[in-house]
């Protein structure tokens, strides 16, 4: 298995122009998730131009398709029209880990993601990150243990951004206060 560098991975993608939102572990990572991720997880925009870029990059990069049951991935020949067909690909790359899913759970894929996303600089290369309010919305919708592990501190995250945003808590249910006698 290759030593996981996600860095390398996004100055790939964005050498080849591929228009993507990050999203999942990685992209919460890069907002102050201290969860470690194993995988890099894009949505890429879903046309034929992008999807021509983004197998320029898979190539470039190696891919082959991950299978948890194998001990070793399996060739993945590919080009736009291939990579448009599925939903989601699990793949490794040179450097690790990298999803490629076009409609995350609790999302309506990249133009959705894209509306509130972040332009973040990555080892000096520009990527489109997504909100953290978006990341905690799909692993909600997505409902897997991991996820639900990771949903309390992603809360907590998200609660400080508004608090810095706004310089108050954010709207919910406030405690209950005894009445003193």
């Amino acid at each position: 298995m290759p030593d996981f560098d996600p860095a390398k991975i996004m100055a790939v993608l964005a050498k080849h122009k591929v228009q993507c939102v990050y999203i999942g572990g990685s992209a919460a990572a890069l907002q102050g998730s201290p969860i470690p991720t194993e995988d890099v997880d894009i949505v890429p925009a879903a046309d034929k131009d992008n999807w021509v870029r983004l197998s320029a990059a898979l190539k470039e990069l190696d891919a082959k398709v991950r299978a948890v049951e194998l001990d070793e991935p399996l060739p993945f020949d590919h080009d736009a029209d291939s990579l448009a067909l599925s939903r989601i690909w699990n793949l490794t790359t040179r450097f690790g880990d990298l999803d490629i899913t076009q409609v995350p759970a609790g999302t309506q894929g990249y133009d959705d993601l894209k509306r509130d996303a972040l332009d973040m600089e990555v080892a000096g290369v520009r990527i489109c990150v997504a909100s953290l309010a978006d990341i905690v919305r799909s692993k909600e919708a997505a409902g897997r243990d991991k996820d639900r592990r990771a949903l309390p501190v992603l809360r907590e995250l998200l609660a400080m951004q508004l608090r810095e945003k706004t310089g108050r808590p954010p709207a919910g249910p406030r405690p209950s206060r005894k009445k003193s006698d």
